[in-house]
Formats: C-alpha cells, sequence, structure tokens
C-alpha cells in the first residue's frame, strides 16, 4: 500500500488550467464559512512536513501555496478569522470556530518573501489550481508523530508522485532568499 502523503496528491497531480483567473477559498464551518477570494494562480505550490501549516485531517503533509498580497481578499466572515501565533514570522490566520487556516502574510517588510500570502488550494471548490511542484520540509514530519522509519517509503512516495523532497524549500525559492540577503548587504544591485 503506498504511503498516503496528502488527499489532493495521493490520486496524482492534476494539471493546471490554463489561464486559470483565481478561486474562492471557504473554512471547513457548517455555516457562516469564512471565505477567502483569490485573484490569479498560486506560485510554488508545495507540499509541507512543517508542523506549522494547516493540514486536512490525516494528511502527512500540509499543501501550500503562494499568491500576491494584493491578489487576497477576506470576502465574507473575516471577524471570525484570528492569528494562531503572533510571534511567527507567518502570521497564519485561521477561523476561530473550525481550526482552518485561511492564509499566512508576513508583516517583516526586510523578509524576502514579503507581499506574498501563503494559502492552501484545497480550501477551494474551483478545479484548475496550480498543482504542487515539490515538498519541502520532509524531515519535519518526524516532529508531527511520523514514524522514522517510513522516511525512506516517505520519499519514495515523493518521487513517484514527481515531488522532490527537500529538507529545505526548493533550489529556487533558497536561490530567491539568498539574493534578497545579498542586495539587502549591498552585495547585489536592486
Amino acid at each position: 500500500m503506498a504511503v498516503s502523503i496528502h488527499p489532493s496528491v495521493d490520486q496524482g497531480l492534476k494539471p493546471a488550467a490554463e489561464n486559470f483567473a483565481g478561486g474562492t477559498l471557504h473554512c471547513h464551518c457548517a455555516t457562516d464559512k469564512v471565505e477567502v477570494a483569490i485573484q490569479g494562480q498560486v506560485a510554488h505550490n508545495h507540499i509541507c512536513g512543517c508542523t506549522k501549516c494547516w493540514k486536512p485531517s490525516g494528511a502527512l503533509f500540509s499543501m501550500v501555496g503562494v499568491v500576491p498580497r494584493d491578489n487576497l481578499e477576506v470576502t465574507a466572515n473575516a471577524q471570525k478569522l484570528e492569528v494562531v501565533d503572533p510571534s511567527a514570522v507567518i502570521k497564519r490566520y485561521a477561523c476561530r470556530d473550525c481550526g482552518v487556516h485561511m492564509y499566512g502574510r508576513i508583516d517583516d517588510t526586510n523578509h524576502p518573501f514579503y507581499g506574498l500570502d501563503f494559502i492552501h488550494v484545497e480550501l477551494s471548490d474551483d478545479p484548475g489550481w496550480a498543482p504542487p511542484e515539490f515538498a519541502a520540509f520532509v524531515s519535519s514530519v518526524i516532529e508531527g508523530g511520523a514514524d522514522p522509519t517510513q522516511m525512506p517509503a516517505i520519499r519514495a512516495r515523493l518521487r513517484e508522485l514527481g515531488l522532490e523532497p527537500y529538507d529545505c524549500l526548493s533550489p529556487p525559492l533558497m536561490d530567491l532568499i539568498a539574493a534578497h540577503s545579498a542586495r539587502q548587504k549591498g552585495l547585489l544591485a536592486a
């Protein structure tokens, strides 16, 4: 039996819709759902093993990508949102009733990902979102309770799905972070 990674990828990755215009995310409340409208396609969608990201029940990994901050708008029941951990770099806004993380935001203008909001596209019923491209912070699933002896099988399953496993972010994102730091130090032109 194959290792279960996340309900949205366990049966394979679905391709992104061409010219996808965006969609709406909803929390899991039965009524008075928090609603977040997203304009455009998600970028850098990935499977994440960290213990901070929201995961659907029973999922080993979360699925998270980014959109420009200006492309995200809370359109219903914003009063139900609260920050999970105010001391975290990424302020994860969750529905206080069902606990689902609706989006994450970085307030530090010096952070390389400032201006991008983190979202979970599986909270949308709209088809066409870009599929995950890689797996990040894979070893961290151990901190979430995964059996360390299962890590070879977990990494093999990720590769089988076409999701290269990393114990950090993907090389292009790590390059972006390093370039941002170099620009802040004056080592690269802005």
